[in-house]
C-alpha cells in the first residue's frame, strides 16, 4: 500500500498516549445525519485501475445492520465547537507540527523535519493544526463550513464520543459512499466528469507542481460543494481522506462478512474517500472502493472524518 502519496503519518518517536475526553452524564444527541437501512451490497473492486495490493478485492457480498451517518464531513465550526465545550488539544497541537501540502504552506513557514522519503510535496510544518491549516499566520475564520484537517483518528474518535456518536465502519462507509449503485467507479456513476461537469475536488493538472483548478479548488472545498450522491451523502470522494474505525488489513475473505468490523489490532487505521490531492497519474483513490490508511496518531491537511451513530 502507498501511504505517502495519500496521507503521510508520523514515525514512532514522540508518540504520546491518546488524550481522553469526558463524556457528560448524558450523551448529546447527534443531529444531521440520514437513516440508512443497510443490507447486501457487492463490496470491493476488481477494476483494472485499482491497486490490488490495497486489498481493494475481491469483490465480496457484504451485510451492513441500518445506521446513520452524517450528510458532510466534520466542519471547521463544528469542530470548534467540540474545542470550545471541552478544551481539547489535538494530536498535532502536542506534537507540534503537521503535514502541509507544499503549494499551501507560506514560504516563511518552519519545517519540523524533512519531508517523508520520496514525497517533498509533504511539509512538516511546525504550528500547522486543525485552525491554522497552513501553518501560523493562517486560520479558519473563512473557513468554517469547510471539513476539519489535521485531526488523527485519535481526535476524531474522541469527536465523535463527545458528539454522541462513533466512527463509521468501512463496510457502512463503503455502503453510503455508494449511494445505492452497485459496483460503479464513482458514487455517481463511473464517468469522472458527467457532461464535463465536476463532481468532486480533486487535482487537476500535473501533480505534484501545477493544478489548473478546474474544480475551483487548490485545497479543500466547502463540505457541500458539489451534489449529492444517491442517499443524500456529499463530498464521499475527493475533498479530504476520511478516518474509520477499522484496523486496516487485507485478508477479507477470512473474516465475517455481517457487518465486518476489521482485525481487532494493527498498526494502522482505515483511511477512504481519497482528497483534493488525488491524480489519475499517481494516485485514483477518489474510488468508492480505493482504500487507504495511517498510524492512529498522524495528521494532514487533507486528512478530516464523518460521524456515524447506530439506528
Amino acid at each position: 500500500m502507498t501511504e505517502h502519496c495519500c496521507a503521510p503519518g508520523r514515525t514512532a518517536e514522540g508518540r504520546e498516549e491518546p488524550r481522553t475526553v469526558a463524556l457528560s452524564p448524558t450523551p448529546r444527541r447527534v443531529s444531521g445525519l440520514v437513516a440508512l437501512d443497510g443490507g447486501t451490497f457487492r463490496m470491493g473492486t476488481d477494476d483494472r485501475e485499482g491497486f490490488p495490493t490495497d486489498g481493494e478485492g475481491p469483490v465480496r457480498a457484504v451485510t451492513v445492520r441500518p445506521f446513520r451517518l452524517a450528510r458532510t464531513a466534520v466542519t471547521n465550526a463544528q469542530f470548534a465547537a467540540f474545542v470550545k465545550a471541552t478544551g481539547y488539544v489535538t494530536e498535532a497541537e502536542r506534537f507540534g507540527w503537521s503535514y502541509v501540502f507544499h503549494l499551501l504552506a507560506p514560504g516563511n513557514a518552519r519545517r519540523h523535519a524533512p519531508s517523508p522519503e520520496g514525497t517533498p510535496w509533504w511539509l512538516a510544518i511546525e504550528g500547522a493544526a486543525w485552525h491554522a491549516p497552513q501553518g501560523p499566520g493562517s486560520t479558519v475564520d473563512d473557513r468554517r463550513e469547510h471539513p476539519v484537517v489535521h485531526v488523527s483518528w485519535e481526535d476524531a474518535r474522541a469527536y465523535c464520543a463527545w458528539a454522541g456518536g462513533r466512527l463509521p465502519t468501512e463496510a457502512e462507509w463503503e455502503y453510503a459512499a455508494r449511494g445505492g449503485l452497485d459496483q460503479a467507479r464513482y458514487p455517481w456513476g463511473d464517468e469522472l466528469t458527467p457532461r464535463g461537469q465536476h463532481r468532486c475536488n480533486i487535482w487537476q493538472g500535473r501533480f505534484p507542481t501545477h493544478n489548473t483548478e478546474e474544480d475551483g479548488h487548490l485545497g479543500t472545498a466547502p463540505v457541500k460543494t458539489y451534489r449529492p450522491n444517491g442517499y443524500g451523502l456529499y463530498n464521499m470522494v475527493g475533498n479530504v481522506w476520511e478516518w474509520c474505525a477499522d484496523w486496516f488489513a487485507t485478508d477479507h475473505l477470512s473474516r465475517p462478512l455481517d457487518d465486518p468490523r476489521g482485525p481487532e489490532t494493527g498498526t494502522a487505521r482505515v483511511l477512504r474517500g481519497g482528497s483534493y490531492l488525488c491524480h489519475d497519474s499517481y494516485c485514483n483513490r477518489y474510488r468508492v472502493a480505493a482504500r487507504s490508511a495511517n498510524t492512529p496518531d498522524s495528521s494532514s491537511g487533507n486528512t478530516g472524518f464523518r460521524i456515524a451513530a447506530d439506528l
